[in-house]
């Protein structure tokens, strides 16, 4: 025993196997404790979980130059609780919801809560209301990391892959429900929108619209919690929209954070009131008693109140979509183009966009690396150039292969939202051949993500306009070069083929015609956009093409599909410009103009007679093709546009003559 009456083991020597041996003394609390390392600058558990984390803060200026006063935390939340409050205020009574910042399963000490009164064109006398009484939680802008912890504690079906990325399910609805999406009707889009035969859009009032909007008002005021992202649309920053998604599920918060355009700190400071509001109550269905109503889905844009409801469905590509159709409403009328398409650009600048619908190779095609990709699926031409409208890729995983498409295999890890796929219950591998939760299986994530992806997302004006089309009678050719006219005949169209299952067993081609390569999301008729795009590739010296990815040498079944090599040389050749300069001959009844030769494409495909041994099957599988196009393009023939008509039968006489 040492002489002050304190009890030591010298440490200079290892206890057994190597371990540092424990000091004990008889210290003035009489208190043994531990000093074989540092201790924590914490007394209770709950300190020490606070000092885990710290507060993310802006940093830098939002105008390089001039200096950054941030607001104080307070005024900032007060700021952002009053405009969400705002958003979620019911239209029958006074208020907004009262409004908490931060998740209700942790403890609320401190929290400042905000009540926000927000007056509207009515307001009458109700009674208070139950989720009056109670405070929503909002979880704002939370990043990847925490919406994990959300949809893996909360949201059953939630799982981590093994590549890390966010497994999720969307519930009953697997895809989007088109004849479930309404919009509204008044005075100003009764003129403006596509009506009648052959448009998506499909019509409500403005009194059943606010009677879903309150259902899913009311729905989300009634919750603990609900996400709301405030997030950007458009590249171009002269002509971004600001957009606020108010949803109830970790997965929609997270998805839309991939696929909206990701504000920084500063940019949020100011962000203030949006341009337009998602609500998504998807998980509650619509009354099916209300007007319009035909299932317990309903998806309602109301352009003239910029906002959209989401009632019965959880398929969060109604979303993605839900905006884009948004987009082809409020860009036109800034005389910018909004193109359902593919874009890439060349390392000397000159950007190519590619249409096409399902099955035709638009992402294949599009993202080439050697050149950098601006983005894969919706877009704007401006007066600047173009500009892609998304911060994210939603992608196809149905037998996706890292061989086959390497760049999507490898963007889905940690951050990245996995729809509807199927794992190994052990390791959480994924098995993107199994289909037992549908075939439409997908992949919501950042642009970043892509190797080779242009940030920001934008480029000069396109060089290039290349139409796809997967043609299963086998009577396009590989490529045709397109006048104007034709370019917007084959725009208005688009045409692809599907093979089909028909009733005895026997496989035929089925044709597709879609409006502008993206039928269900325009909301204007397809002139106009057509009007738009030839417009801008007179004014810039665009070329257009027609490329047929389908088959060659007969239709499906007897022919062969044209091989990608061959494709890919196309491409390679209207890139570098030399396609430009090949020889052409004219085709009959479509009047395409075709190359006779192009390097690596062996000449004899290039027309796509020379491939058919049954000269008689060709030409009459020709005039079938033809005549389809000739039907569907009979619902535009009645619409008149440029002057005196004039453009209107241009575009007419572009299309097969027989």
């Amino acid at each position: 025993m040492a002489e002050n009456g304190e009890f030591s083991f010298k440490s200079k020597s290892s206890g057994r196997k190597g371990l540092p041996k424990i000091l004990t003394q008889k210290n003035r609390n009489d208190v043994c404790h531990d000093d074989s390392g540092p201790t924590v600058k914490a007394q209770t558990i709950d300190e020490l979980h606070s000092l885990q984390k710290k507060k993310s803060a802006p940093t830098t200026p939002i105008h390089p130059g001039t200096p950054f006063s941030p607001k104080t935390e307070e005024e900032r939340q007060k700021q952002q609780l009053q405009s969400i409050s705002a958003s979620l205020a019911s239209l029958t009574r006074e208020t907004g919801p009262k409004l908490v910042k931060g998740d209700p399963a942790r403890k609320t000490e401190g929290q400042k809560l905000t009540h926000v009164a927000h007056p509207y064109e009515f307001t009458p006398s109700f009674s208070l209301s139950d989720s009056a009484l109670k405070f929503t939680h909002v979880l704002y802008n939370l990043s990847p990391a925490e919406l994990y912890e959300q949809a893996i504690k909360y949201e059953k079906g939630s799982f981590i892959t093994s590549a890390g990325a966010l497994a999720t399910l969307s519930g009953a609805k697997t895809g989007r429900s088109p004849r479930d999406k309404r919009v509204v009707k008044d005075k100003t889009t009764e003129n403006e929108l596509w009506w009648g035969k052959g448009s998506p859009n499909i019509e409500m009032d403005e009194h059943t619209f606010l009677v879903n909007r309150e259902r899913a008002v009311d729905y989300l005021n009634s919750l603990d919690k609900v996400f709301v992202n405030d997030q950007f649309l458009n590249w171009d920053p002269e002509h971004r929209i600001k957009v606020r998604i108010v949803s109830a599920r970790a997965y929609h918060s997270l998805f839309m954070h991939n696929m909206c355009i990701r504000p920084t700190p500063e940019e949020l400071e100011d962000f203030g009131t949006p341009d337009f509001t998602i609500y998504n109550a998807g998980q509650f269905p619509c009354n099916r008693y209300t007007h319009y109503m035909t299932s317990s889905t309903s998806i309602d844009i109301n352009l003239a109140r910029r906002e959209m409801v989401i009632l019965g469905t959880q398929y969060a590509g109604e979303m993605k979509k839900g905006l884009f159709g948004v987009m082809h409403y409020l860009m036109p009328k800034r005389q910018i183009l909004s193109l359902h398409s593919g874009c890439n650009m060349g390392k000397h600048g000159d950007v190519a966009l590619f249409f096409g619908l399902s099955g035709t190779g638009k992402t294949t095609l599009s993202t080439d690396h050697n050149r950098y990709l601006i983005g894969d699926d919706e877009h704007c031409w401006s007066e600047n150039g173009v500009s892609n409208i998304e911060g994210g890729c939603y992608a196809k995983c149905v037998d996706l292969s890292k061989d086959k498409e390497p760049d999507i295999w490898n963007a889905i890890k940690f951050g990245a939202v996995l729809e509807n796929v199927v794992f190994d219950e052990h390791t959480r591998e994924v098995d993107y051949t199994d289909k037992s939760v549908t075939e439409n299986t997908r992949a919501a994530y950042p642009i970043e993500f892509i190797p080779n992806a242009k940030i920001p997302c934008v480029g000069p004006h396109p060089k290039n306009v290349i139409l796809l089309a997967c043609d299963a009678f086998g009577v396009l050719p590989p490529v045709s070069k397109l006048s104007l006219a034709q370019t917007m005949y084959h725009f208005i169209s688009g045409y692809t083929a599907l093979v089909a299952g028909t009733e005895d067993g026997i496989k035929e081609p089925q044709a597709t015609f879609s409006a502008c390569f993206g039928a269900a999301f325009i909301m204007l008729h397809p002139t106009k956009y057509a009007a738009m795009l030839a417009e801008k590739m007179q004014r810039h010296g665009a070329t257009g093409w027609l490329v047929n990815t389908g088959w060659s040498g007969g239709s499906y079944g007897v022919g062969s599909r044209i091989k990608l090599a061959y494709t890919r040389k196309i491409i390679d050749a209207i890139h570098s410009g030399s396609l430009l300069k090949a020889n052409y001959k004219k085709t009959e009844v479509f009047g395409l103009e075709i190359p006779t030769e192009i390097e690596g494409v062996p000449s004899e495909v290039l027309d796509p007679v020379n491939t058919w041994s049954d000269k008689k099957a060709y030409k009459d599988a020709l005039l079938k093709l033809a005549g389809l196009f000739r039907t569907n393009f009979e619902v535009f023939a009645n619409y008149k546009i440029g002057k005196d008509n004039k453009l209107t039968e241009e575009i007419l006489a572009a299309g097969p003559i027989f």
